[in-house]
C-alpha cells in the first residue's frame, strides 16, 4: 500500500510504501543483488549497514541457478539470503532479451537458450509469475517484452500490445499461485510495466490501459536503452500524468545520480540501477564533488577519504591511497570497499532527497547537484 505524504516542488512526491517485509520511505533506490548477492562481496548485513531499504534480485538468473524451486524448498528468497527487508524481483524479461541466445517470441512467451549452459528454456507470463511466487518476493514485476531503441514503430506497437495481454495473464496467474496453501509470500504484489519506446501516443495508450487493471504499483520500462537523457525525461513527464497518484511509480534501470534527481522531480518514487556497484568494481567512485577514477596516479599518496563529505564506513576508515593500492594489487577488498561506498552514496542521496522534500528545498537541491554529481573529475 502506498501513502502519499506530500506533493512538493515540480511533480516530486514524498511518500511511504508498505510491504509484507517493511515500510519503504520514498523516493528510494533499490540495491541490485542480481543472484541474491551484491557483486563486490557485500552481504545482507552490509546492506543493512549502508541504509538499503529494498533489495532487488533477478528472476531469470535465479531460475537458471540455483533454481527457484530449490529456493522455495529453502524457505524463500528472504530466508535464503538472510535479508529481512522488502525484495523486488524483476520478471526476467530484460535478461531474456539481452543475454539469452536464439530466442523466439510468440504470443505464449519466449523460447530461448540459457546464457549459462545453452539449455533450451521457455518463460511466459505464467512461468515468470510461478518463479517469482516461488522466490517469495514482496514485489513481482510483470513479464514484458523489452524492445531496443531505435526499432521500427510497427514492432513497438506489436510488442506493447503483447505486453498488455501478458500483463492480464500475469495478474490472473499470480493471484492463483499466491492463493495456494504452501505459498511463500501471500502478500506478494504485482507491478505492471509501461512500454512504448519514445512514441508518446503508444506510451499514453498503454499507460491508460494498464492503469485500468488496478495494480498495486506501476513501472516505466524500456528506457535507458539507447535514447537521450532528454527523451527519457520527456517520456517520464508524459507518462506520469496517467499513472495512478495513489500507487508507487518505479523507473526501471535508471540511473546516474543526476538521472535520479531529475526522475524524482518528475514524479518517480522508486529507482534501481547496477551502475553504483558496477562502477565501484572499476574504481569509479561517486562523491559530492563529482565522479573520480581512483586508479589515477594522482591518488597514490592521497591520504584523504574517497569523499571528504561522506560518512560511510569506508570513508570513516580508509584512504584513497590505500583503496587505490588494493585495486593495483588486484585485491578483492578493493572492490568490496568501493562498491560499499558507492551504494552508501546512492542510499544517502535518497535520504538527502527525502529530507529536501520534507523541508521544501528540493528545487534548490536539484539546482545544486543534478549536474554536479554526474561530473567526471
Amino acid at each position: 500500500m502506498y501513502r502519499l505524504l506530500r506533493q512538493t516542488e515540480g511533480h516530486a512526491r514524498r511518500g511511504e510504501f508498505t510491504t509484507p517485509h517493511g515500510t519503504v520511505q520514498t523516493p528510494a533506490f533499490m540495491n541490485v543483488g542480481t543472484v541474491a548477492a551484491i557483486k563486490g562481496g557485500l552481504s545482507a548485513r552490509d546492506l543493512e549497514d549502508i541504509g538499503c531499504q529494498v533489495e532487488l534480485s533477478n528472476t531469470y538468473h535465479l531460475h537458471v541457478r540455483p533454481g527457484d524451486e530449490r529456493i522455495k524448498q529453502l524457505g524463500g528468497l528472504h530466508k535464503f539470503m538472510t535479508w529481512r527487508g522488502p525484495i523486488l524481483t524483476d520478471s526476467g524479461g530484460f535478461q531474456v532479451f539481452s543475454l539469452a541466445g536464439l530466442r523466439k517470441v510468440t504470443e505464449e512467451g519466449v523460447a530461448f537458450q540459457s546464457h549459462v549452459d545453452g539449455r533450451h528454456l521457455f518463460i511466459g507470463p505464467e512461468q515468470s509469475m510461478r518463479i517469482q511466487a516461488n522466490l517469495g518476493s514482496d514485489i513481482a514485476m510483470a513479464f514484458d517484452e523489452c524492445v531496443k531503441i531505435p526499432s521500427p514503430r510497427e514492432y513497438f506497437e506489436a510488442a506493447t500490445q503483447r505486453t498488455y495481454r501478458w500483463l492480464v495473464r500475469c495478474k490472473k496467474a499470480l493471484a492463483a499461485y499466491n492463493a495456494e496453501p504452501d505459498v511463500v509470500n501471500p502478500g506478494q504484489m504485482l507491478f505492471g510495466i509501461n512500454q512504448g519506446g519514445i512514441y508518446p501516443d503508444l506510451r499514453v495508450e498503454h499507460m491508460k490501459a494498464i492503469a485500468e487493471l488496478d495494480l498495486p504499483g506501476y513501472a516505466i520500462g524500456g528506457l535507458a536503452v539507447g535514447e537521450t537523457h532528454q527523451e527519457m525525461y520527456d517520456t517520464i513527464e508524459l507518462v506520469q500524468e496517467y499513472m495512478p497518484a495513489d500507487r508507487p511509480r518505479y523507473l526501471m534501470g535508471v540511473g546516474t545520480p543526476g538521472n535520479i534527481i531529475e526522475g524524482v522531480w518528475r514524479g518517480v518514487d522508486l529507482f534501481d540501477c547496477v551502475m553504483p556497484a558496477r562502477n565501484g568494481r572499476h574504481a569509479h567512485l561517486f562523491t559530492k564533488q563529482g565522479v573520480i577514477n581512483l586508479k589515477n596516479e594522482k591518488y597514490a599518496l592521497d591520504e584523504s577519504p574517497i569523499d571528504p563529505e561522506c560518512s560511510c564506513p569506508v570513508c570513516k576508515r580508509y584512504s584513497r591511497a590505500y583503496i587505490r593500492h588494493l585495486f593495483a594489487a588486484q585485491e578483492t577488498l578493493g572492490l568490496r570497499l568501493a562498491v560499499m561506498h558507492n551504494l552508501w552514496f546512492y542510499n544517502n542521496l535518497m535520504a538527502e532527497i527525502r529530507a529536501a522534500l520534507d523541508a521544501g528545498t528540493f528545487a534548490a537541491y536539484r539546482a545544486k547537484y543534478s549536474k554536479l554529481l554526474d561530473t567526471r573529475i
